[in-house]
Formats: structure tokens, sequence, C-alpha cells
């Protein structure tokens, strides 16, 4: 995932921080700077708003289909928005809008299911789930309405409120989402803070949060953690991953090639679980490298809001400049910069599509999450060795394994340590499915009936059959 910004970024006018755009590497626009002082109130007004909100689970399921319904009302706004301080084409941003509504529309409809106990006692027993109260939640900048709903939509289904921090790099799209959810919610169910650090530090260690949701980098994600045992708050953190993905001998690769391009690069590679290492036979290694490198080559990369875009720009400098280092370091080591290996020359942080072939295994861009439009492939002899690369790693969000016999394909995918596995394709989800990586990737569960039940707790009841049974 990415990482956190530098103190000293974005730059500050008063009370105010400056929002950039990436396509030109200008401000244009501005975000209140919020003193960590100011979240005792806003964490009273959650509590508050907690009392009422978790007693009326009809009226929830009511505000957030609302909710949703307001969200994809504005979309208009929403999406161009995203795209100015983020980067992304404006198809993907509009994409965006539309999954926050309908991950709101999916948890407005789950509920918990109260399960009754037999035990072979006088006693009638059941398991009731019961909401935690505030909740924190921190989100990056490179998906900020999709993964702020992923948190919100679950903890306010569950009978939560929460107080929400975006990236300082990305926090306007998210305030003008809790205007647009605001005239269906409740007044401090959901609350969005906006400002630097220790912002963030001191919300995940406020002693008025129960549960604190994070996704960003590992150690970030360390510090949140800890900042959260203060309180003993609950935490749910998902930290990134270096994906691999597997080609095996019978692929065929002139059919794969635009999905396995864009499992790479959709949102210019800033993505958790895109693919960010390829393995290739030694056959088919070189026409694995050029397939990719004709599609790098030929796609159009430019600002967001203009129609023919296909990839933005990265989304801010720090990153632009963890990409430039990382592919440095590579060509600087022996790698072979098939397409792309370097910064376009134009205003903003747009970065050439780029595949590395000949990259030594132990390179920081085959090794770490490098997070950007570059992508390694690697050759392997024999596929056990391609197996035991893809695992050497200490992310394990996801993997995928390429080829036509799908009995094979599935036993290896069988066999990659993450928390999940594709064949055929990479990084597609359903909203009703676990989202969770082994090592770290990250800790807890989101996404799904996992999701809403680790927005509750457990609340046991016993009851006699007869009075004094």
């Amino acid at each position: 995932m990415p990482t956190s910004p530098p103190p000293d970024t974005p730059g500050t006018r008063g009370g105010c921080f400056a929002v950039l755009d990436p396509a030109t590497g200008e401000a244009f626009d501005e975000a209140p700077d919020q003193r960590p002082d100011e979240l005792d109130a806003v964490v009273g007004r959650a509590h508050a708003a907690w009392r009422t909100w978790r007693a009326d689970p009809a009226g929830r399921t009511t505000a957030l289909l609302a909710a949703a319904d307001a969200v994809q009302a504005a979309g208009a706004d929403l999406a161009p928005l995203l795209t100015r301080e983020q980067g992304k084409p404006l198809a993907e941003s509009y994409a965006e809008v539309a999954r926050t509504a309908a991950r709101l529309r999916y948890f407005a409809e789950l509920g918990p299911e109260t399960r009754p106990i037999s035990d072979d006692r006088p006693v009638r027993s059941e398991v009731r789930w019961r909401s935690l109260g505030p909740v924190a939640a921190i989100v990056p900048w490179n998906f900020p309405l999709q993964l702020a709903s992923a948190k919100f939509a679950p903890a306010l289904a569950a009978g939560n409120t929460m107080v929400l921090k975006p990236s300082p790099f990305t926090p306007l799209a998210t305030r003008l989402l809790a205007s647009v959810l605001s005239t269906a919610l409740p007044e401090g169910v959901l609350t969005i803070v906006t400002g630097r650090e220790p912002l963030g530090a001191r919300l995940a260690s406020h002693p008025g949060i129960r549960h604190v949701t994070f996704t960003g980098s590992v150690p970030t994600g360390r510090a949140v953690a800890r900042a959260a045992t203060a309180s003993l708050a609950q935490v749910t953190l998902e930290l990134g991953g270096n994906d691999a993905a597997i080609l095996l001998e019978d692929v065929e690769v002139e059919r794969i090639a635009d999905r396995l391009f864009w499992a790479a690069f959709r949102n210019c590679g800033q993505v958790c679980m895109a693919v960010k290492r390829l393995y290739a036979p030694a056959r088919l290694y070189s026409e694995v490298a050029e397939a990719l490198a004709q599609r790098a080559k030929s796609v159009v990369v430019g600002p967001g809001l203009d129609p023919g875009s296909r990839l933005g720009p990265v989304s801010n400098a720090p990153q632009l400049a963890r990409i430039e280092r990382y592919t440095a370091r590579a060509l600087a080591a022996g790698a072979r910069a098939v397409a792309g290996g370097h910064r376009l020359d134009r205003p903003g942080y747009f970065f050439a599509p780029t595949i590395l072939a000949d990259v030594p295994p132990d390179s920081p861009v085959v090794t770490r999450e490098q997070f950007g439009p570059v992508l390694p492939v690697l050759p392997y002899v024999s596929l056990d060795e391609a197996i035991e690369a893809a695992n050497d790693t200490g992310f394990g969000l996801g993997g995928s394994v390429w080829g036509t016999d799908l009995d094979r394909a599935e036993a290896v995918a069988g066999r990659l340590e993450c928390g999940t596995a594709w064949i055929n394709h990479h990084a597609e989800t359903s909203l009703d499915q676990p989202f969770a990586g082994v090592k770290d990737s990250g800790v807890g569960v989101a996404g799904g009936p996992w999701g809403l039940y680790g927005n509750l707790s457990p609340f046991v009841v016993h009851r006699p059959v007869e009075v004094y049974g």
C-alpha cells in the first residue's frame, strides 16, 4: 500500500493545507488542517449519536439505502473531483463512486444472525451481536472513496458510528462525499476529519474509539496498532501486497496479455492487490515481456480528465520519487527496460508504463511493494522454483496462476501463501467475499459478512426454561 506522507507534505496555508493536482503538480484547492485537540469533541458527538443509531436497525437500513441513492446521484460532482486530486482516469472515478453506492446497498441489507446454542442443559442460550461504539478509519490515497466505504458501510450497518480520516493527498472528494451522505445520515454518525500528522496517530489512540481500521503501509500500520493499544481498541489492518502472477507452460500469451497488463497497471499500478511480479517459463519469457511491452508503449498516458487517457499520473510526488528510485536501482543492477523506465518529460507526476526484464531477484522492485506503473518480469525453469519465489516475500495479500489446464492451475494456486488466489485473472473481487491477507499483509478480515461481524461483539444470553430451574 502507499507509504505515509512525510510531515512536510502537502503544504500548509494557515489553518489549511494545499491539495495538489497530480496532472500538473500545482495546488488547486485546500482542506482544513484540523488539530488533534479537536478530536475530543468529534468523538464525543460520535458517541452521542451511537446511542440512537445502534438502537434502530430498521432506521439504519432505510438511512443507508438513502445514502446509496444520494451517492449515485452525486456522481457527476464526485468523480471529477476525485480525478482532479488523485489522478485516475475519469471513467475509473465514476466506477469508484458506483462501487461506493453498491457497498452501501449491500451492507444496508445485511444483518447479524442470532444463533441458538444447544448443549443439553435446561437453559435456552443464544448468541446475539452488539455494536462496538465509535470506530476510527484511516484511509489512503489510491481509492479514497472506495476504501472509505469499505470501512464505513459495514461499521454503520452494524450500528457503530465512525470518525474517518482520509489521506492529506486526497481529502476533497471524501469531504464532498461526507456532505452528500449527511443528507441521509443523522448528525454525528459519520464525521470526516482532515489534517496531517499527528492527527491520525491521535485518532487511533483516542480513548473513545473502540475499533481502529486502517489501510496503508506496513510501518504505519504497526504504528497504528501500537497507538490503538492505549485504549485496547480492536484493530483491522490492510497493509498491502506484493502479488505474484505465475504463468504456466501451457499459457496462451496473446490471449491473456491484455488482461495481465491491466491487472498490473490499473490505477497506474497503485492497487494493493495488483500484479507486482510476474514469473514466466523460460521458454515463453521473451514472448511475454514483448507482449506486455507492446501494450505499455501503446497505452495513452495523460491527465485523468482527458477522455483519451487510459493511464493517469502517479498520485503524488513522494510516490513518484519512490518509483523512480526503485526503477533506477534495478536498471543500475543490470535490468533492461523493455518499455518505459523513466519519468515523462511533462508537467505533473507522469511515469512511463514500464516493463523490466533481466531484473535481479533481490532488487527492491521485486522484493518490495513498488506501487506504481512498473512490472518486473522474471523467468523460471521449474515450477517449484516459481512457487518458492512467489512465496518468498513478507507480504501475502493475493496471487494468480495463468494456464489452460485449470485443474493444474488450481493446484498451483493452492500452494500460494496469500489470502486470495485467482486463476486466469487477478484482483477481481465481489462484495460478498472476505478480503484478508497473511503475513505482513494485515490483521483481520474485511468484506462480506466477515466485514460486518468484524464491527460487532458477541453477546451471549442464557435464559432458564423454568424460573428457578
